[in-house]
Order: structure tokens, then sequence, then C-alpha cells
């Protein structure tokens, strides 16, 4: 039965993730371009502008998007879920609307107060904002009903016509960062308005306030716990803006792009984990498969970062020129606190399927609070680099507490002697191959990590019997 879900959750992360992987590759592989034409401020530009109505989507959401996928599948027919899709939809809609007008309005001392020469880069930053709200939900349909094959057509056609508008604007009519901007936006609108169209029938003028209520008292608490993440996420940004400039913002970013190839897996396994997860009704049943899925996702995520730790001098070298070398060190470091992220999102959905959220602020809180308190206290120092420790010790704190939480309301029986391993000996690699300068030792011991797990008694006497299956005489 375990296996059986393991393999439904694998398969939709797979095809979910399938928009993600190529907007990654084809992201890292503009890299080179993004440095060549924007250069350390430009991307730090960016950057500061993703940062900033990134904390907006949450303030803007007050968390509905959240309540979407657990109200969705406690309704009780269609006709109770299109009037949850119809509420979500209109909610966004208005929200994201009063946003972007009154953004307009105040884009010059925003833009004064992110250290922007240009109000209107923050204008566009706005426009980009509400294309990604009402984009987002439209697509969160096609996630609660559980058909990731349309919502990989549709993130598959955003990428390719974001790439390409990016592209003309940048490197084309040498835009800069506005270019950079207006193109990341423009694939999204383009498919928004097309999901419109194929979505008409589900979006009529129909909204439910006692709905919306109870929706509203589902999210809310999850808002503060929200805000707390954007920090952890984001608020290095403004604090290396603030301490440093947005030379070294751009230097943080590079190192924050080659990290991110291992968000796609941890944003597949986010688009599909919450519908999967509340889709197992039998509470016993669900917590032996949470426990699988923590280990499992815990061993590829910190197979990616051994990778993109050990290889980050020569990712950089190749995609960047040498202003941005610096960026090296921070790879390792923010590619194993993404790994500890993504941990986190397990842990959360006990709580969600609980419906005990009201103390995820106080969670999400405390790593909120070590990760300000040590930026302020390691940027000044040590720039960039103080910022990605300080990210890696609030995932931490965040993995932990969050984990602790879920333990009191959905205890699960999580295989931590096999997380212990993972979280010991993937880092260890990692300074080993550091240690050794060496590109052929770096990819050796990439290689190497499955099989170093196997005198450490990592795997389950299953799980061999399954490997020995494909490869006979192991």
């Amino acid at each position: 039965m375990v296996g059986r879900e393991l393999k439904r959750l694998g398969s939709q992360s797979m095809l979910y993730g399938l928009g993600g992987i190529i907007s990654r590759f084809i992201a890292f592989f503009l890299l080179p371009v993004y440095t060549a034409y924007l250069g350390r401020v430009g991307l730090g530009k960016i950057e500061t502008i993703v940062a900033f109505t990134a904390v907006l989507a949450v303030l803007l959401r007050l968390g509905v998007t959240n309540a979407f996928f657990r109200f969705y599948f406690d309704a009780e027919d269609d006709a109770g879920r299109t009037l949850v899709v119809r509420t979500s939809f209109w909610f966004t809609m208005v929200a994201a609307t009063a946003g972007l007008l009154v953004g307009f309005a105040v884009a010059a001392p925003i833009a004064t107060w992110l250290g922007l020469d240009d109000p209107w880069l923050v204008r566009a930053g706005f426009v980009g904002l509400w294309a990604q709200m009402n984009y987002q939900q439209m697509s969160a349909v096609f996630r609660v009903e559980q058909r990731p094959v349309g919502y990989a057509i549709a993130s598959i056609s955003n990428v390719l016509i974001t790439i390409g508008s990016t592209i003309v604007l940048v490197v084309g009519r040498h835009e800069g960062a506005m270019g950079a901007v207006v193109g990341n936006f423009l694939g999204t609108l383009t498919v928004y308005v097309v999901l419109l169209g194929y979505r008409r029938y589900q979006l009529g003028l129909q909204f439910d306030r006692q709905l919306f209520r109870e929706m509203n008292r589902f999210g809310m608490p999850l808002v503060p716990a929200a805000l707390a993440l954007w920090a952890i996420n984001f608020i290095d940004r403004l604090l290396i803006q603030q301490f440093k400039g947005q030379a070294e913002v751009g230097i943080y970013s590079l190192a924050v792009r080659i990290a991110s190839v291992l968000v796609f897996v941890m944003t597949a396994f986010q688009l599909a984990w919450p519908a999967f997860a509340y889709s197992i009704k039998n509470d016993e049943q669900a917590k032996r498969t949470y426990a699988f899925v923590l280990t499992y996702l815990l061993f590829l995520c910190c197979w990616i970062s051994l990778a993109l730790g050990s290889l980050a001098p020569w990712l950089v070298e190749i995609l960047a020129t040498d202003a941005f070398k610096r960026s090296a060190p921070a790879v390792p470091v923010l590619a194993f606190a993404t790994a500890a992220y993504a941990a986190y999102n397990v842990f959360a959905i006990g709580v969600g399927r609980t419906r005990q959220t009201q103390a995820n602020w106080i969670v999400s809180g405390i790593a909120a609070v070590v990760n300000i308190g040590l930026n302020v206290l390691l940027i000044p120092p040590y720039g960039m680099m103080g910022a990605a420790i300080a990210t890696l010790a609030a995932y931490v704190v965040l993995f932990f507490a969050m984990w602790y939480r879920s333990d009191q309301v959905f205890p699960v029986p999580y295989q931590w002697r096999r997380v212990a391993l993972l979280a010991a000996v993937a880092p260890t690699l990692t300074v080993a191959a550091w240690e050794a300068h060496s590109l052929y030792v770096s990819l050796l011991v990439t290689a190497l990590f499955p099989i170093v797990l196997i005198p450490l008694r990592f795997y389950l006497p299953a799980e061999i019997a399954r490997l020995r299956k494909l490869r006979p005489g192991w």
C-alpha cells in the first residue's frame, strides 16, 4: 500500500516538476547571458524586486491559497468544489488588483527605500505580482484535480514564452534589469489569459461570504508563518543591499540561482504534496507514507546538494565572469539549507491535516528571528557568506521546530536513523571534495554517494531486494 502511494506521489511530482525542470535548466543556461548583460548590480536589482514582491504576495493572499486545497478536498460534491474555486478566484483577482493600483501610486518612495533608481522598475514588479498571483490560483485547480499533465503543459508554455521574451528584451534590446523583470511576467500573463478561457465554465460570478470567512479562519493563522518564511527566504537580499550594496546582492544572487537547481525538486514536491497527502484518508496509512516520503525526499535533496556543493567552483567559472567568483562557497550552504526546507514541508502537512495551524507562526517566527539576528550579525563582517550561513541556521531551526509541533498533533514514526545518516554523510563528502580541490574527485564523490550509504546500513532489506531485481548479482 505504501509503495503504491509513493509511486503515485513520484509520478505526479515528476509531471508537476517538468515545467520546473525545464525552467531551471534554461535559467541555468542563461546565467552567462545575465551576468554578461546585467552585471552584479543588475542582478542585484532583480533580486531586490523579487524579494519585495514576494512579501506582498503573502500579505495579499491572506492565507486563502493554503485554505483552497483543504476546503476543496473537504467539499462533498462538484457544486461545493466549484464554489471553492470561484470564491478563491474572485478573492485573488480583487486582492491582486488592489495591490497593483496601490503599487503604481507609491512606486517612487518604494524605489527610494529599496535603493533602486527607477520607479518604473517597481511598477513592473507590481504587474508581475498581479500576473503571478492570478496565474498561481488558476493553475492550482490542476493540482487539486490531480491533473499533472495539464499543469505541466501550462508551466512549460509559461517558461518558453518567458525565456523568449527575456532574451529579446535583455540581449536584443539591451533593456537591462527592466527587460528581465518584464520578460519574466509576459509568459505568465499570456498563459493566464489562455487559462481563463479554458476554465471559463468554472469561473461564474459567485462568491460565498460564509465560505470565504471559513477559509480565512483557516488561512489567516498561516499568514504570520508565511511572513516568517519570507523573512528566511528573502530578507537577506534586502539586508545585504543595506549593508553592502547592490553589487554584493548580485554576487549572492548567482549562488542562490545555482543552488536553486535543487528547488525544482522541492517545487515539484510542493506542488504534488498537499493534494497527495490530504487524499490519503486513513490516518495510519498516511503516517506510514509520510515517514517514507521524508526519507526519500531527503535522500534525493542531499544527493543533489552534494553535487551542487562539490562542483560549485567549476559551475561559477563556467556560468559567470571573474567578478562573481566569490559566490562559490555560498552554494553548498544554500543547497543544504534548501534540503532542510524541503523536509519542513513534510512535517507541516501533519499540522494542516489536523487543521491545527494556529501555532505555525510561532514555529516560523522562531526561525525568522534566528535568521534576521544572524543576518544583522554576520553580513557586515562576512558579506553574502554571512547571509548564507544565517539561511542554513534558520532552516535547521525551522526543521526541528516544525517537527516538534507536528509531533504534538499528528505524530509520525519518521525514520530518524536514516535521516541522520543523510544529514551527516552528504555534508561530510562535500567538505572532502572542497579540500581536494579537484574536479575529478568532486565528480567521483557525487557518484559514490548512494554506494557509501551501503556499508552504513542505510537501505532497508526490502529496498536492497528491489535493487537486486534491477541489477542481478548485487
